[in-house]
């Protein structure tokens, strides 16, 4: 293919990834070599023409197209000119030029061991001539891959890579059936056959020859691995000892994070995570830190107040958004081209929203996601863990049985026994949608161990191959088990790191945030802190029937205890009201019995029964419909 042919293909697909870069974009190709590169730059540290890209490196042997930070670049350098490995003067200060500076001094594989940081890149070596993508330790930053057709094409989103001229998008069914079960499609997996997620804490090396193409994957560094020596080797110190290293690690993660040549901020919910960034912020900041929240009307669903009173105690500079239902609702169209492919997490709205308000005062925000998964924050684990202590003494085959006999009978007929027994307050009289919990209590006896569980709470769609015509769930790390973990508690908190993180709230913030040009950061992800966070004992995150014990106690260093202390809330939206409501008529047109058949990738019946059942109010179905609705509106716009 002709240089100025490649060129113009790289910026098709560039172009489509402005939101992602709208400061600058340039292509690189080399037509003998037959390789093109692109990128499209959001400027956050050196904003002249020495931060531009794709950038060579000194030698001009390799040449790297990046996406991300590299927040320890500064002390990499150090590092290089320490060692005289840098013998030529630096062109600027940007963490693109101190990764190629690393990549010629201590190859790929050593750099990306040294840094600190969240990114994708894609590296050419001009001398092997071998292309490289790496992505960062646990998955911040996207990165799509593929081979049609002779080509190999890569990309940040899926826009990207269906922009060039040869991609055939042929839907992958059994994805599908991963995002009714899960809510997303986990790495490796996408909604494209053929089309590839790198999984995280990867490079894979790619050598081309005539026709052919061979591929190496690599990982330089291994969650697995950490989770399990974490295990095997437990922090020995006090609970002080444990609170100050915690403390420390967090300040210089948080310090390092807030290296920016543009203005910097941070969201601000008011819970123990965001709290928790916000403090170690302002505690290291002669100005006020920027902070941002949203709120809402609706009850059960605010937590702008909250954040309100950590913000003026912080002394932060704090803006707030409250958001109608109409505002929100008119965030879901956006939703197939912000996501690239089908993905049911309903928070995604909410972050959107906050992600735009706040792009208009910074260009970068810190979060505090991750705070959950690391030190035992999710109601489900305490949740998961005393059911199993229920149920594990009764034999399998009791469990077994007994299940059968409760699923006998059907959902209704238990309702209608539920409703005769609630005339009798002598009987209690709380047998009230008692279909619901019969149903569910079926479902847990009928695990097999502790994982299953797991899977079982998880799993909106629990059999989805029922549901997606020729579709089947493959294997995934969420459905997996995790040999030589000793709590089932530890079993979900690993399995959530592995995928949940990394394949739905990564995703979603990245998207959401990435989608109106915003960069996100999350201090929490610095793997010097997930690795330290391994190597707690259970008892240092959950104590006396409560989550993130040790971080808490970092927190309260910084924010009195009655300011954070309260039921856990979450970020949703009333998804199941609106459902009955304003999204009514929206989704029952995606729902219709006829249109599912003629489209067909789904067996009309079983959603149709929830659908039904959700209107009547009799159930809430509103985490498998919203899965089914997102494949719906994201095919629909394939289709136009």
């Amino acid at each position: 293919m002709a240089h100025g042919d490649m060129a113009s293909r790289a910026r098709a697909m560039i172009s489509s990834l402005r939101h992602r870069g709208p400061d600058d974009a340039d292509t690189w190709a080399d037509a003998e070599a037959g390789i093109a590169l692109g990128h499209s730059r959001l400027a956050v540290l050196d904003l002249s023409d020495n931060g531009r890209q794709p950038m060579d490196s000194s030698s001009g042997r390799y040449v790297i197209a990046f996406n991300g930070e590299i927040y320890n670049h500064l002390s990499l350098r150090e590092q290089l000119e320490r060692d005289g490995m840098r013998q030529v003067p630096w062109r600027g200060h940007s963490d693109t030029e101190t990764l190629l500076a690393g990549i010629e001094a201590w190859g790929l594989e050593g750099t990306l061991k040294k840094s600190i940081g969240m990114f994708a890149l894609a590296l050419w070596d001009r001398q092997e001539r071998v292309l490289c993508l790496a992505r960062d330790r646990l998955g911040e930053k996207p990165l799509y891959y593929g081979f049609q057709k002779g080509t190999f094409f890569f990309a940040s989103e899926l826009k990207a890579i269906k922009a060039y001229p040869l991609f055939e998008g042929q839907i992958d069914r059994d994805a599908i059936a991963l995002q009714l079960r899960l809510g997303y499609i986990p790495a490796p997996y996408s909604i494209y056959k053929d089309i590839k997620k790198l999984l995280p804490g990867c490079f894979l090396k790619i050598y081309r020859g005539g026709n052919t193409q061979s591929e190496d994957l690599v990982p330089y560094w291994s969650l697995d691995e950490v989770i399990k020596s974490g295990i095997d080797a437990p922090f020995a110190g006090s609970d002080e000892e444990a609170i100050q290293s915690l403390n420390n690690l967090l300040r210089d993660s948080v310090h390092q994070q807030m290296v920016a040549d543009v203005p910097l901020g941070a969201f601000l919910s008011g819970g123990v995570d965001s709290t928790a960034i916000v403090a170690l912020m302002q505690s290291q900041s002669s100005r006020r830190v920027k902070t941002f929240s949203i709120g809402y009307n609706e009850a059960g669903y605010n937590e702008a107040e909250y954040a309100k009173a950590v913000a003026q105690h912080l002394g932060t500079d704090h803006t707030e958004l409250y958001v109608s239902s109409r505002q929100a609702l008119d965030v879901i169209p956006l939703l197939p081209a912000l996501f690239d492919e089908p993905f049911s997490d309903a928070s995604q709205i909410p972050t959107f929203l906050i992600s735009e308000m706040t792009r208009k005062h910074v260009t970068v925000s810190l979060s505090g996601d991750a705070g959950d998964e690391l030190f035992g924050g999710y109601n489900r684990y305490l949740g998961t863990q005393r059911w199993w202590d229920k149920i594990e003494s009764i034999p399998l085959w009791a469990r077994h049985l007994a299940s059968f006999g409760l699923s006998s009978l059907k959902p209704a007929a238990w309702d209608r026994i539920g409703r005769a027994v609630a005339l009798f307050p002598q009987l209690g009289g709380r047998g009230l949608n008692l279909g619901n919990k019969v149903t569910k209590l079926a479902g847990v006896l009928e695990v097999d161990d502790s994982t299953s569980l797991y899977r079982h709470f998880i799993s909106h769609w629990p059999q989805p191959d029922k549901v997606v015509i020729n579709g089947y769930a493959p294997p995934a790390v969420a459905t997996s088990n995790l040999p030589g973990l000793g709590s089932v508690v530890e079993q979900m908190m690993a399995l959530d790191t592995l995928s949940y993180l990394p394949d739905d709230i990564l995703v979603k913030v990245d998207r959401a945030a990435m989608g109106v040009s915003l960069e996100t950061r999350v201090p929490m992800l610095d793997h010097r802190i997930v690795e330290f966070a391994w190597r707690l004992p259970l008892h240092m995150k959950i104590r006396n029937g409560q989550g993130k014990w040790i971080l808490r106690q970092v927190l309260y260093k910084y924010v009195p205890k009655e300011l954070i202390e309260r039921p856990k809330m979450g970020f949703g939206v009333p998804i199941d009201s609106w459902l009955r409501g304003p999204l009514r008529d929206w989704a029952e047109s995606l729902l219709d019995e006829s249109r599912l058949r003629r489209e067909g990738f789904f067996n009309p019946w079983p959603i149709r029964q929830k659908w039904i059942e959700h209107l009547s109010g009799q159930r809430n179905w509103q985490y498998q419909l919203w899965n089914v609705l997102m494949f719906q509106t994201w095919f629909e716009e394939q289709s136009r």
